[in-house]
């Protein structure tokens, strides 16, 4: 599934805890830098880029299973539910 990345919609604690994990295109001509909006129509430019790939493995989910609770599921919906 290459040309989509994930976003972290962050808290605005300290922890910057992860609120939302989004899918996004990548921005047009590149393979690494994520567009100006989500799949769901969010602005990006406070979010930050997850620091790997996970959908990059066969079968595996376009999330890190660790925020399996934290996706958007408009974003889920868009990319086909991983």
């Amino acid at each position: 599934m290459s040309g989509i990345l994930v976003v972290y919609e962050l808290a605005g604690d300290d922890a910057r805890s992860v609120l939302r994990v989004h899918a996004v295109p990548a921005a047009p001509g590149t393979t690494s830098v994520p567009g100006p909006r989500t799949f769901c129509g969010r602005d990006t430019f406070a979010m930050e880029a997850a620091p790997a790939e996970p959908h990059a493995d066969p079968g595996a989910p376009w999330y890190a299973p660790e925020h399996a609770g934290r996706i958007c599921p408009a974003c889920d919906d868009a990319v086909g539910n991983g």
